[in-house]
């Protein structure tokens, strides 16, 4: 039974959840602005974007010894305090370096920040409760990514760029007064040491590799550096997988993939979660760059991915539970692929009303699919395990959501080239490429034992 303290919490870590996404994405459409105050490039600003994501991927695999080592209240705690004082300096940076430092520091906050609250709650969560649970945490993830755009927009039209770092102070001050009250302190445990030779080569592998998207998405990179880094991150994380299933006491548990419902749902969730967070910056560049829109009309179409995204909430269960996790995954897969290709098909004479159909649809999916995907990952990984999972889910998911958007800008490069500068098609086919990796998650869900998750479920009374 899931009390209200337990609720409140989980409603917390969703609260910073939307923080460390929001931040993540907010500062794309004002790089002209904030470039133009800077007195830099707005192609400058792009390492803006790229030191807090970067910072994130590399942080988040040493959340959970940090937690073990030094107890979760306490690494909550520091987390939230370091991420809003972060959020400070940001707001106060008067130059592009300093503003790179604090973002920095935003990424140490939230690559603590979320994993850690997540294993708060999910190691008091019962099985039966665990849906539930999950969709608290989730949605939140789902939204900001969305309202990135039209928040950036209207923040940098009608008040100044600083804003988009300064609506985090309050935010965070009332983060950290609620989670002083809610989460109680722990005995802290002695684990083994960290893992250095873990910690370098997933770090360095995982960084390089980010960096590398990043490079990819600049249309002025040389493709020699972005070969090579992209070429010897690769390496380097192979040579850490081999050592992390080796290792006695490794930074991230991957022996956890042997559970197959874990392993799958890892790798489904990476393939979706490219397509969900690639979807929200393709749709504002289609409308203002193809159908002429401006960007606060654009803004206001996507939001209906946040519309159908909450208003499919409170079915999601019910769903779960009558189909099965199988069933489910299989349906919204297909059906967010068909979405991002109906998009992108539109044009500026597509009926209004049909294209906010298709985004609330996609809005529809992408909430029912990540809620299954997040359940079913756990529900056959043992309580005293959770904290591993934990982790290693939330690599997974921030590493495919940080190389989304230079994927989603690889296929639009692709798209040029098969299109012969022909901007329409460009952009069908780059639709129609990042809706490839949904199908391929839905060929990852057909292979799921149709069982999967069944513990979770909440079955009719007459077949108890």
């Amino acid at each position: 039974m899931i009390d209200a303290r337990h609720r409140n919490t989980a409603l917390l870590v969703a609260g910073c959840f939307f923080m460390e996404m929001l931040d993540g994405t907010i500062v794309t459409t004002a790089a002209p602005r904030i470039g133009e105050s800077l007195h830099v490039p707005p192609t400058s600003i792009g390492l803006v974007i790229t030191a807090y994501l970067l910072t994130l991927a590399v942080l988040i695999p040493a959340s959970g010894w940090l937690a073990r080592r030094y107890g979760m209240r306490r690494v909550f705690l520091s987390a939230i305090a370091i991420f809003t004082l972060a959020s400070l300096g940001c707001a106060f940076s008067r130059d592009l370096t300093v503003l790179v430092i604090m973002r920095v520091l935003q990424g140490v906050g939230g690559a603590m920040m979320v994993p850690v609250g997540r294993t708060v709650v999910l190691s008091r969560t019962e099985k039966s409760d665990l849906m539930r649970v999950i969709s608290y945490i989730v949605w939140p993830g789902l939204i900001a990514p969305v309202l990135a755009p039209i928040a950036g927009a209207l923040i940098t039209t009608y008040a100044s760029w600083p804003w988009l770092f300064g609506i985090n102070i309050p935010l965070g001050i009332v983060a950290f007064a609620v989670a002083w009250r809610l989460i109680d302190a722990e005995e802290s445990a002695n684990p083994p040491g960290l893992d250095w030779l873990g910690l370098v080569l997933t770090c360095t592998g995982l960084g390089g590799l980010t960096y590398a998207a990043h490079l990819i998405a600049d249309t002025g990179s040389g493709w020699v550096p972005i070969v090579v880094l992209g070429g010897a991150s690769i390496v380097l994380l192979a040579f850490a997988t081999v050592h992390l299933f080796r290792a006695e006491h490794p930074l991230l548990t991957l022996t956890l993939l042997r559970v197959q419902t874990f392993r799958q749902s890892m790798l489904g969730s990476f393939l979706y979660w490219f397509t969900v967070a690639a979807g929200p910056f393709l749709l504002p560049l289609l409308f203002q760059s193809v159908f002429g829109w401006s960007a606060v009309k654009s803004g206001l179409i996507v939001l209906f991915i946040f519309v159908g995204n909450v208003g499919i909430k409170p079915t999601t269960t019910p769903l779960l539970n009558r189909f099965g996790f199988r069933t489910v995954l299989i349906t919204s897969t297909i059906g967010l692929a068909a979405s991002m290709i109906a998009l992108g098909f539109t044009t500026n004479r597509t009926p209004l009303v049909l294209i906010i159909l298709l985004t609330l649809a996609s809005g529809v999916f992408r909430s029912i699919a990540l809620t299954a995907y997040n359940t079913v990952a756990l529900g056959d990984v043992p309580n005293e395990r959770m904290r591993e999972a934990n982790t290693l889910a939330a690599t997974t998911t921030q590493l495919a959501s940080g190389l989304a958007v230079a994927g989603a800008t690889v296929a639009l490069r692709v798209g040029d080239l098969i299109a012969g500068g022909t901007l329409r098609i460009a952009y069908l086919v780059a639709f129609v490429l990042v809706a490839l990796f949904a199908l391929g998650a839905t060929v990852q869900a057909t292979r799921m034992d149709p069982q999967a998750g069944s513990a979770l479920r909440k079955q009719p009374a007459k077949a108890r």
